[in-house]
């Protein structure tokens, strides 16, 4: 049963990474996990070779608490073979419904990570408005255009995972930043192996590096952490505001022209209007079953 759960909140994950500007880090959170998750991957490290070498192969599973990699990775990988092509859809023909739901959800989010908060001083409110400015400032930035060779794919990796495992921030977001989206995307369509192990090699030890500081900060200073955790998902929401007006558009790897730069707008009042103020409800009441499920898993 509780590999089960693992392998739901993995779909939660991966259903979160396919839509650029949500990251699967906000669902790990909100299932109680993301902890467990940062202390995993960063147990990865020489000491995981000297227990290997000290007392073999199951000594080292455990240590990096290999059952529960797995299973999550799987569940997140099946969500996205699965649902890529459905959110897909829906980002192309329903886009304001499916931003409504992600808005409730990080709304949601964010007010569920705050009450976890034990104090706030003038620390946490500090790094709980750096987190607003930062996050919403990479939102509303204007993708560039950059060269796509190997180092660069490289340091892009590394700092895309990065971003993937920050609650509020979109590692798939900050390579459309990077200008660097198209290239990955037609890699894995063209499976381009240089490429994509390049951007795979990046990725490894972006994440190796960034969650041992990740978890050794939650460890010492996790109040302000959450604080700062807070912020990245509140100014995120300035990417995910469902009703945004078309500047520029951009040829996407199938030969489609997609949104490229887009500005905020209000909504109009007409009959959708309903619809997504619904949905961005049911955004929030998915936080609250996450919650449950998380809390009840801990137990």
């Amino acid at each position: 049963m509780e590999h089960l759960k693992t392998f739901l909140k993995g779909l939660a994950m991966g259903s979160a990474d396919v839509v650029p500007g949500v990251s699967g880090g906000t669902i790990a959170f909100i299932t109680g996990i993301y902890a467990r998750l940062l202390d995993a991957i960063s147990s990865v490290n020489v000491e995981a070779v000297r227990v290997w070498r000290r007392d073999g192969f199951r000594a080292v599973w455990e240590h990096i608490d290999g059952t529960f990699l797995i299973t999550l990775g799987a569940g997140i990988l099946t969500a996205i073979i699965s649902l890529a092509k459905i959110i897909h859809y829906l980002l192309a023909e329903h886009p304001v419904l499916l931003w409504s739901f992600f808005f409730g959800l990080i709304i949601a989010s964010s007010i569920h990570i705050a009450r976890t908060i034990p104090q706030w001083r003038w620390q946490e409110c500090g790094l709980l408005l750096a987190g607003v400015v930062v996050a919403a400032g990479i939102s509303l930035a204007s993708p560039t255009e950059t060269t796509a060779t190997l180092p660069i794919l490289f340091l892009a990796g590394s700092i895309a995972i990065c971003a993937m495992i920050l609650p509020g921030i979109s590692g798939s977001f900050i390579l459309l930043l990077m200008g660097l989206y198209a290239p990955v995307i037609g890699a894995v369509k063209a499976f381009d192996l240089p490429i994509l192990l390049t951007v795979a090699a990046g990725a490894g030890l972006g994440l190796l590096l960034f969650s041992r500081l990740l978890s050794w900060l939650l460890r010492h200073y996790a109040s302000m952490m959450l604080a700062l955790l807070t912020g990245f998902m509140i100014g995120s929401l300035a990417k995910v505001w469902p009703w945004k007006e078309t500047i520029s558009i951009r040829i996407n790897s199938k030969g489609e022209e997609v949104p490229f730069v887009q500005q905020m707008s209000l909504p109009s009042v007409d009959d959708t209007l309903l619809l997504s103020v619904s949905l961005m409800f049911c955004g929030a009441i998915l936080v609250l079953a996450l919650e449950r499920f998380g809390r009840a898993d801990s137990e």
